[in-house]
């Protein structure tokens, strides 16, 4: 039996560390992509039992497919992507300046389309794949500091239901937009946030991974679908 591969983005902290520890605790051999954080991503592959580290800086697209390109070379194959590297920024709108835009929508939403568009093609040498995009409560709900990072998040969440119809049926797109999330102490926003969430709590990186690992297993008769992890905040 092949063992599966899967790449996640983002992968050397906090909700992307989570989702590639359990994947590999689940039997996927995992690809750790990282920028900035080699340490962190270091410490998150020895934690995956020796996972495969790719650095690249994903606002460059000449980047993203020598990325993949060397995701082909290394693991083999492609079965899988998750799409998770992220950024994220606080500002007043009318403040809100054409590079504040563009750092945020650089990564968030360009940079998850081509990954998905070089996943893809590699996928589809294979036979097809899954592709898991993360998204955002903040994609969902309207943030009045938020509206780049709302704007582009929302964007993911459209773009994943377009490119499941434009890779169908080999490969499957689907989206996770997590809640509250916490890795570290509560300010007082994020705890007004969590004390509004009917589950009455933050969640858990691992929830986020147990969707994520939902969909990648999961025939393609799942695909342009949207799970929003948040303790069932989105419905407020």
């Amino acid at each position: 039996m092949v063992t599966k591969t899967v790449l996640v983005t983002g992968a050397a902290k906090r909700i992307g560390r989570g989702i590639a520890i359990r994947l590999a605790q689940a039997g996927y051999r995992v690809g750790i992509h990282y920028n900035g954080s080699r340490k962190e991503a270091e410490q998150t592959a020895a934690d995956c039992g020796g996972a495969e580290l790719f650095q690249a800086n994903l606002e460059n697209v000449g980047e993203i497919e020598e990325l993949f390109r060397a995701v082909g070379e290394r693991l083999g194959r492609l079965d899988a992507l998750v799409n998770n590297a992220a950024r994220f920024t606080r500002f007043d709108p009318l403040q809100i300046t054409e590079k504040d835009w563009d750092f945020i929508h650089s990564v968030n939403l360009k940079a998850t389309f081509f990954c998905c568009q070089q996943g893809a093609l590699l996928m589809k040498k294979c036979g097809g794949g899954r592709i898991v995009n993360i998204s955002s409560l903040g994609g969902i709900r309207p943030w009045a500091e938020h509206a780049h990072y709302c704007a582009s998040k929302a964007g993911v969440i459209m773009l994943t239901k377009a490119l499941a119809k434009a890779f169908a049926p080999e490969i499957t797109v689907n989206s996770v937009a997590p809640g509250v999330i916490p890795f570290g102490g509560l300010d007082s926003r994020a705890q007004q946030m969590v004390d509004a969430t009917p589950a009455k709590r933050a969640g858990t990186a691992g929830e986020i991974a147990d969707a994520v690992l939902y969909f990648l297993n999961a025939t393609n008769f799942v695909t342009g679908q949207l799970i929003a992890v948040d303790g069932g905040l989105s419905l407020r």
